[in-house]
């Protein structure tokens, strides 16, 4: 493990840790954007992984999400834990639900791409820096999907 997946599981644990305490109304909110509690099932160990994230578009019950990793030439982990395993549990906004992640369509990406990179520019300046499409997660619920 490397000193910036080091950095993140550590700012992630703090994050979670206040997040959890305060049923998300200490920060819940980043940037702009809702923060939510995203576990995946570990594609590896088969274990709950929870890691916090932002949620820059939400559409309806659909919730998207970026795995951008910060522009690193790698997708984060649990990118690739819920293209293993697509049911994900979220809590956002207090509220715990059980989802399906999927990778939006290259059409959805257009579409929503603009709509990302006007609520956080900072998504603009991480795909500047890797070569690798970064994808965006559709979050939707399990009985919708």
């Amino acid at each position: 493990m490397n000193l910036k997946d080091t950095g993140a599981r550590f700012v992630t644990g703090l994050h979670r840790a206040v997040f959890d305490a305060t049923s998300g109304r200490l920060l819940g909110r980043m940037a702009g954007m809702p923060v939510l509690a995203l576990t995946t099932r570990g594609r590896k160990t088969g274990k709950p992984r929870t890691t916090m994230l932002t949620s820059p578009v939400q559409d309806g019950d659909s919730i998207v999400l970026v795995a951008s990793y910060g522009g690193d030439d790698r997708h984060p982990r649990w990118f690739t834990n819920l293209e293993a395993d697509p049911q994900v549990e979220i809590v956002m906004k207090g509220r715990r639900s059980r989802m399906r992640a999927r990778v939006a369509s290259p059409a959805e990406r257009e579409r929503l791409w603009p709509q990302v990179t006007g609520t956080y520019g900072g998504y603009a300046a991480y795909q500047r820096r890797t070569d690798r499409n970064i994808p965006l997660v559709i979050l939707e619920p399990e009985d919708n999907a």
